[in-house]
């Protein structure tokens, strides 16, 4: 469960950290069989030689005996509970185990290639994925800390209240939307005076990020142990009909806050 000044931060910075929302032996457990996926790979944990690239990515398991301790990791009653008071209850899908992908981090200064500010998106158009107003298919960004992660683990960048300026963008285009390569210079731009908060904490920590949120990973990773982390959507069950100020859950409601009160706009070139 998450307190009503936690649901009040929510909808001011557009996150909200639930501590040991997965148990810490259920932690362990989906680490193993990532390193596991990783040995498959040639990156071994016992041999720091094999950490060259500065990234890897690792689909989470969602089937058989390697998907068992994400399903329960992606069930966690203290998770599903906040997922019913942030977007509303029966309004997300009740995935069985936690989905996505989970790029591993790597001490290193190299350069990952991939630290831009962005707003996630989530449904596609044609080749293209796109994001719009109505927060179309997905309800919340989770972000599954499997490490312990500090200030020098590249931890993942958050622009904080940066859900209503990247709210407001959307909001000019409607239900049709953005597609990503578009948007994230246009809300980049926007929420460039916002301030930094850094998605830090204990493993099992869980970050709840409002979908409009603008966050970017960080490099360079100057930490010693691999910082992994989880990052799913929680899908909703369609859209956001952004009609009922007083009726809406804390995801809607911040997007009606933002577009109803057009107190800046963003630029759209």
């Amino acid at each position: 469960m998450v307190s009503e000044a936690q649901i009040a931060a929510f909808v001011r910075d557009g996150f909200v950290r639930v501590s040991v929302a997965v148990p810490r032996p259920t932690v362990e457990a989906c680490v193993d069989v990532i390193w596991d996926r990783l040995a498959e790979r040639g990156v071994l944990r016992t041999d720091r030689s094999s950490w060259s690239a500065p990234v890897v990515r690792i689909d989470c398991p969602d089937a058989g005996t390697d998907g068992e301790p994400f399903a329960a990791a992606g069930t966690s009653p203290a998770l599903w509970e906040a997922y019913d008071q942030l977007i509303g209850p029966d309004r997300w899908w009740r995935r069985q185990g936690v989905g996505g992908t989970v790029p591993v981090r790597f001490p290193s200064a190299e350069d990952p290639g991939d630290t831009g500010w962005h707003v996630e998106s989530s449904f596609p158009v044609g080749d293209a994925w796109h994001t719009n107003v109505r927060s179309r298919d997905r309800g919340l960004l989770a972000l599954f800390l499997f490490t312990d992660v500090g200030p020098d683990d590249a931890p993942t960048r958050v622009r904080v209240g940066s859900h209503v300026d990247a709210a407001r963008v959307l909001a000019r285009r409607g239900d049709e939307g953005f597609e990503g390569a578009e948007l994230g210079p246009l809300v980049q731009r926007a929420s460039a005076n916002r301030p930094l908060a850094q998605v830090t904490g204990a493993a099992g920590d869980v970050y709840l990020c409002h979908p409009f949120l603008v966050h970017a990973a960080s490099w360079p990773h100057r930490g010693t142990t691999p910082r992994i982390m989880a990052q799913p959507g929680v899908a909703l069950l369609g859209s956001f009909p952004l009609a009922d100020r007083d009726g809406a859950y804390p995801v809607e409601a911040a997007i009606l806050d933002a577009i109803g009160t057009q107190a800046a706009e963003a630029p759209t070139t």
